[in-house]
């Protein structure tokens, strides 16, 4: 390599690294101001410690989406007390009169008072008390479902942001390693020990180490934005987690956690009483061929002249002939809901099956993957660079040899930390696809 061409590679590095470190400075500054204002008015950022329980309860407490979910839970309740009522009584209030040949309203008038009461046959009411009922226990099991589902993404989120702070702590270990390497070899190469082209290699390193540190702060503070999000919290609030993300051995039992699968989660259960309730819904249908009646009962005041006797009670029964119309479009209707409740059923249950499978694979798999890791292997690549930095500050190894090291131990390091949040994810994917917490 010419000396032309070390200069420009040595000012390309040296302009990447300044302005890396000028993004890196705003980003401090932006922090710094946003805990305190100009005037030194403003409050101080209100710290929340939270650990992965903690959160979730939070989230249950204070998430809108839970709430929006929780009022349909209401709603129902409120259709189960319209399904209980019985019908209104009618009240008629008639007059009657002839104003011919010297009759009027006061000497032939004729006043009618009439209450007329619908009673239900075939047992309607109890059908649509029933149904209701089904209908209330449905959507507090899916409100249920919506907990676990965003409970998920809770978990998946508060980890994901352990996830940045432990690159972050990788990318700041190996960018403080290589920045004390940088201050030895910038004298070293002052005094003619080591060639330029080793002092911008290292340089260059150091660049992409600071690289990787912004990187992670960024991913951090995006998955904390989430959180909050999740939370229902200030923007202002700053939050300290409290659960690390530590490798915890689960071993569960595939056998147990399908049939748990089928019995506890709450989507089957909600298609469950879904489908008892459009069962009910054609029981109600079919009850519906029985026609009701209305019963009234009344009284009737007549005047003086009038054509009959002058006071007389009133009882008349009014019952529809069901000659054309006998809800045979609504039990067609009623039979197709049943059938159409029974399919959406079976697909749920084998979707939930076949999620439970999957989840536990991926675990299996993410778990060996870890232990892999944990056996030596991470253990190994940290040794590995201390001994090849080490050689080359003797002069035993070649700056080429000590980059290639740091390479090899931040990609063990970093894939460590990927294969434990994996881990970690497919463990709280498995427990949303069972429904329940997994604990061995």
């Amino acid at each position: 390599m010419s000396v032309a061409s070390l200069r420009r590679t040595r000012f390309l590095g040296l302009l990447l690294f300044s302005g890396i470190l000028t993004i890196s400075s705003s980003m401090a500054s932006a922090a710094q101001s946003a805990g305190s204002s100009s005037d030194g008015q403003a409050d101080a950022p209100s710290v929340i410690r939270l650990s992965v329980n903690e959160a979730v309860a939070l989230f249950l407490k204070q998430n809108l989406s839970v709430l929006i979910t929780k009022y349909g839970i209401d709603y129902s309740r409120g259709q189960q007390i319209t399904a209980a009522l019985f019908p209104n009584p009618v009240a008629f209030i008639g007059t009657l009169s002839s104003y011919t040949q010297g009759f009027n309203l006061s000497n032939s008038g004729q006043l009618a008072m009439i209450v007329q009461q619908l009673f239900e046959l075939a047992g309607k009411r109890g059908y649509r008390i029933e149904s209701a009922g089904f209908g209330t226990q449905s959507a507090e099991a899916a409100f249920e479902d919506a907990v676990r589902q965003l409970g998920f993404t809770v978990k998946d989120t508060y980890y994901r942001i352990q996830l940045a702070q432990r690159r972050l702590a990788l990318a700041e270990e190996n960018r403080d390693r290589f920045a004390r390497i940088l201050d030895v070899n910038t004298i070293r190469f002052k005094k003619g020990y080591i060639a330029e082209v080793d002092l911008i290699r290292i340089r260059l390193q150091m660049v992409d180490f600071q690289s990787q540190v912004i990187q992670s702060l960024q991913e951090a503070e995006l998955a904390r934005g989430d959180l909050r999000q999740l939370l229902r919290l200030s923007p202002k609030t700053s939050m300290e987690l409290t659960t690390d993300m530590d490798f915890r051995r689960i071993d569960p039992d595939i056998n147990k956690l399908r049939v748990a699968a089928i019995d506890m989660r709450p989507d089957i259960r909600a298609k469950r009483f879904t489908y008892s309730q459009r069962e009910s819904d054609l029981k109600l249908a079919k009850a519906y061929r029985v026609p009701d009646i209305t019963v009234g009962a009344g009284y009737e005041i007549q005047g003086s002249r009038g054509p009959d006797n002058p006071q007389q009670w009133v009882l008349n029964l009014a019952v529809p002939v069901p000659l054309f119309n006998r809800n045979q479009g609504g039990i067609q209707q009623a039979e197709v809901a049943v059938q159409t409740a029974e399919a959406d059923l079976n697909k749920t249950v084998n979707q939930v099956e076949n999620e439970v499978e999957v989840a536990y694979r991926n675990l299996i798999q993410s778990r060996r993957l870890v232990e892999a890791f944990v056996g030596g292997v991470l253990d190994d690549a940290r040794s590995t660079l201390t001994i090849v930095e080490r050689a080359y500050e003797r002069g035993g190894a070649t700056i080429l040899d000590l980059l290639d090291a740091a390479r090899t131990s931040r990609t063990i390091q970093q894939n460590f930390i990927e294969a434990l949040f994996t881990y970690q994810h497919n463990l709280f994917q498995l427990e949303s696809a069972v429904g329940q917490e997994i604990r061995s």
